[in-house]
């Protein structure tokens, strides 16, 4: 019986890629294999302090993406993460965590792996070579100039990421590189260029080290800061989560408590007449609205709590 394969890359022996910043070996590890386990260990929490600075040293592009992407997203666009192997799981797991945190559509947050669900369970890297297939992948999610695609290579040269970064140029959306290498090693095309420069792995060439620490660092910024923009934060509580299991049932209860003095039981009730919605339970304890009262000035408010509690004269706690 046949199996159909995936096309193969052209693989050129000549393209050498020991240049890069990410494929250099560290000095601090040249001893790696020989050092006693508390040494080893030590070894790599210290180097691991690495990926904080990178990101702290990224903060005016990453502020630029942030930006970008709110503006977008509150006009109805979309945010794509794109990439292979390690990058690519790690944009994955981060649009997978936006629904339950802050109650998003599943399509406002996207994760694009090069080799599709399987990737995410068993390595298939070779299909980060395919150039082409970046571009189809968001060309057949409907990319449009509303929307957002952060393209993401360890080592900056991934064709996959390269590919999906040139379609988002080509329709006008918002293109933004991260990679862990200098732009003058590889550069990408974008709009935005995010570099996190962690430096040599202690094991050469291991981006799911360093690399990968970094990367989800900024990640976690991105997407995080963003939904604050949207309105899904008040203070530093996560208004929008969506009281689904007992352990959010929980934090929704004693958000409603800090927030709005409401005790459990009455939390209890204002959360079934909300169907779980925090935020418009918030606004109903505080403005002493109806549910569809709440939800009528929180619409009219663009679903910002702050903006709707101002119009109704009613303030929260910010503890």
């Amino acid at each position: 019986m046949s199996r159909s394969l995936s096309p193969k890359p052209v693989v050129d022996a000549s393209d050498d890629r020991g240049h890069l910043l990410t494929e250099q070996s560290n000095p601090r590890s040249r001893q790696l294999d020989t050092l006693p386990v508390a040494d080893l260990v030590d070894l790599f929490i210290s180097e691991d302090v690495k990926p904080q600075q990178a990101v702290a040293a990224a903060s005016e592009s990453i502020a630029q993406a942030v930006e970008g992407i709110a503006i977008r997203l509150a006009a109805g666009g979309r945010l794509f993460y794109v990439g292979a192997g390690t990058s690519g799981r790690l944009g994955v797991l981060d649009a997978a965590e936006c629904p339950p945190t802050f109650c998003s559509p599943p399509e406002l947050v996207q994760g694009v792996l090069a080799g599709g669900a399987p990737a995410l369970l068993r390595s298939s890297e070779g299909l980060e070579d395919l150039r082409d297939a970046g571009a189809d992948e968001l060309r057949s999610r409907g990319l449009c100039e509303g929307d957002c695609v952060v393209g993401i290579a360890a080592g900056g040269t991934t064709p996959f990421v390269h590919g999906a970064l040139d379609y988002a140029l080509s329709t006008g959306a918002l293109a933004i590189a991260m990679a862990c290498v200098p732009a003058d090693q590889a550069a990408m095309p974008c709009t935005i260029d995010i570099r996190l420069l962690t430096g040599p792995e202690l094991l050469t060439g291991s981006t799911r080290l360093k690399a990968g620490t970094a990367t989800k660092m900024a990640l976690n910024v991105i997407s995080t800061s963003v939904m604050v923009r949207l309105g899904k934060v008040y203070g530093n509580r996560m208004v929008d989560v969506a009281a689904t299991n007992s352990k959010l049932v929980d934090r929704s209860l004693r958000i409603l408590r800090d927030l709005a003095d409401v005790p459990r039981e009455q939390g209890m009730d204002l959360l079934r007449q909300s169907e779980g919605s925090v935020k418009l339970a918030l606004l109903m304890a505080a403005a002493d609205l109806d549910a569809e009262q709440a939800r009528t000035v929180l619409n009219e408010h663009h679903q910002q709590l702050r903006p709707a509690l101002a119009h109704c004269g009613a303030a929260l706690r910010t503890a």
